[in-house]
């Protein structure tokens, strides 16, 4: 794969609902262009794209792949993405760095939920683009119906290449000069026609749609011959922002700086970069600083990517894309660059995890190595996570649904031969008061010399604090003042157990007020135990609950779906709080328990047909209803009895 001049290159975007032609449509250019001698099919596991063995296996898309298309001296990098909503952190790691985008769309189904979801991160992400209907070869097919579906979702600015008039009026639209010209009923020159197509692309007013059937080939030469033609090159691209805000222009001769939008973790290849020259030119043997890492990396292994075909190449040009084999100290979304001029820019806006579920490895012996895989297959994915709950001591994966955390699981278990088990995950309730209770704690110890004794009287109470709100009121040195701390300390050791169901307690105040001590055998050590005595039974006898995590819920969907959410409240033990309108879209706010949210995202989905999004944050801790805190306290003794 030869060299290419910035003005050359175009860095395009496959977007678009599964099943749709993405990678078929690869095939199609490749073998428009000669590079492959027959269509491989998804479904036969031989494209060029899906060269996983995951991917080969599940018949779809998982990891964004790299696929430059050379047509007529213009290289096009295509970054084929998932279609699959779990791994809409693939789309958006590519949009970082795209030029441009094409939104494919199956002309059998027209307009589905992935069309819109792409239009959205397209705008999001003020990215210039393309609309190809594909599979027009299809029985039955009436594309007419397409188009005016897609125009009357996604507005005007979506018009045909074949409709002459559509198109002279758009490109009119996206110049003053143009305008000017064509209500004067002059014809357009070539020349003008192809810079007004152009700018109006750059500048998001025109989204043109080109038919095709990848499957067949039909189209083909003209998408290529267009997005070479019309889309803009990377020197057009708008600057790059810094995550103190400055600009990071794009200059063929500027300082080399690179942007690592995509890792992956191959086993056989170990660590691989995907990264876009951001600005200057590269080449290979060279040292660049990673400014979030403070460490320099030298690029020893520089090489271009086709899927899993890899060419070196000793200079990249500026806007090109390139991958770096085995750095060090880099990870996704890294920048690097020259250490005499640091910079680093924003980050990749994953999205938060909604879906979580609890795992530990089934060899209890191979929980290290199961952490350890899970870590290295976060370089490759980073919008899952993995977290460690301090209070249930679990496991979490964390992502945007089941689809992605169970490939998880399966590339853990494939690449590090590590196998895991899901288990029920587990709520960090607390336990608190609603009544009071006066009591009194004595520990006492007599065995041979110096015994041990300590006595306190304690009233309980309910607090607004969140943890212990502890005071005392002796009078007369019932007890020492030295001793205060240690009984204190007694009843915070008390609160991260509660006598229910062993969980921390919160909101309690509790008032020493008088006790009594030995002048020989009291110590500190007695007077904690002490405490501890009449906490265990003054929690007892001020009418304990379990409290519940309360979870604030913000749920995006069309206002079509607003009804579905709302009467989907009441199956979660939730209500709403409240509506805001966003743009197009209703946001219910809304709050409900976290048990009950662990498989939402799935709920979600069907309830709005995928259309739907929501975040989740902890609010409070309220009392658990006590047929549920009956089970939990039931569950809570049969595992101690177990013990």
């Amino acid at each position: 794969m030869k060299g290419y001049s910035s003005d050359k290159i175009r860095n395009v975007v496959l977007l678009g609902h599964g099943g749709s032609g993405k990678t078929t449509f690869l095939e199609a250019a490749l073998l428009n262009t000669k590079v492959i001698t027959r269509l491989g099919k998804v479904e036969d596991g031989n494209t060029v794209s899906d060269y996983e063995k995951m991917e080969k296996e599940k018949g779809y898309t998982i990891n964004s792949t790299l696929v430059p298309v050379e047509y007529n001296g213009t290289k096009i990098n295509f970054i084929d993405t998932p279609g699959f909503f779990d791994f809409q952190g693939e789309p958006r790691s590519a949009l970082t760095i795209a030029d441009a985008a094409v939104i494919f769309v199956d002309a059998s189904a027209g307009v589905q939920v992935g069309t819109e979801k792409a239009w959205e991160l397209v705008k999001e992400y003020n990215t210039p683009s393309f609309i190809v209907i594909n599979k027009t070869d299809k029985d039955n097919v009436k594309v007419d119906a397409v188009v005016e579906e897609l125009r009357a979702k996604f507005g005007t600015s979506v018009v045909t290449d074949d409709d002459k008039d559509a198109m002279d009026e758009a490109v009119a639209g996206a110049d003053e000069e143009l305008m000017m010209k064509y209500f004067e009923g002059e014809p357009f020159t070539d020349e003008e026609f192809t810079t007004g197509l152009h700018n109006g692309i750059k500048s998001g007013d025109i989204t043109p749609i080109i038919k095709a059937s990848c499957y067949t080939g039909e189209g083909i030469d003209e998408i290529l011959g267009c997005f070479a033609k019309y889309l803009p090159s990377p020197l057009e691209h708008a600057p790059f922002k810094s995550i103190d805000g400055t600009d990071i222009n794009v200059e063929e001769n500027g300082d080399p700086c690179l942007y690592v939008f995509k890792t992956l973790a191959d086993p056989f290849l170990g660590k691989v970069s995907y990264a876009k020259v951001v600005s200057g030119s590269l080449k290979a043997g060279v040292e660049l600083y990673n400014a979030r890492t403070e460490k320099t990396e030298k690029l020893g292994s520089v090489f271009f990517l086709r899927g899993k075909t890899q060419e070196n190449t000793d200079s990249v040009a500026c806007g090109d894309i390139v991958a770096l084999g085995k750095l060090q100290h880099t990870k996704t979304g890294d920048t690097l660059c020259m250490k005499a001029k640091p910079v680093q820019m924003e980050g990749i806006k994953f999205p938060k995890p909604c879906y979580f579920i609890a795992v530990e490895a089934a060899d209890k012996n191979e929980d290290e190595k199961m952490a350890q895989g899970l870590i290295k297959l976060m370089e490759e994915d980073p919008s899952f996570v993995l977290e460690r709950n301090a209070e249930t001591h679990q496991t979490l994966l964390g992502g945007q649904g089941d689809i992605q955390i169970n490939i998880i699981i399966a590339k853990l278990l494939d690449r590090y031969k590590v196998k895991v088990k899901v288990v029920p995950q587990k709520i960090a309730y607390r336990e608190t008061i609603r009544g009071t209770s006066d009591v009194q704690g004595k520990h006492k110890k007599q065995s041979g010399g110096a015994g041990q004794y300590g006595d306190v009287h304690i009233r309980f109470s309910p607090s607004a604090e969140p943890g212990l709100e502890f005071s005392e009121e002796l009078f007369g040195g019932s007890v020492p003042k030295n001793y205060v701390p240690a009984v204190e300390k007694g009843l915070l050791e008390c609160m991260e157990k509660g006598p229910l169901a062993g969980c921390k307690v919160q909101n309690i105040k509790a008032v020493l007020y008088d006790g009594s001590y030995h002048e020989v055998d009291s110590n500190e050590v007695s007077f904690k135990i002490a405490a501890s005595l009449a906490f265990k039974k003054g929690i007892v006898e001020a009418n304990p609950v379990l409290l519940e995590p309360i979870m604030s819920l913000d749920i995006k969907v069309p206002a079509d779906y607003v009804g579905n959410v709302i009467g989907g409240l009441a199956g979660v033990r939730g209500q709403m709080l409240g509506q805001d309108q966003d743009g197009d879209k209703v946001v219910v706010h809304a709050e409900a328990p976290q048990s009950e949210l662990f498989d939402y995202a799935i709920k979600l989905r069907a309830m709005t047909q995928a259309r739907g999004s929501f975040t989740v944050e902890f609010s409070r801790y309220d009392v658990l209803q006590p047929n549920l805190a009956e089970k939990v306290i039931s569950a809570y003794k049969a595992e101690q009895e177990e013990k």
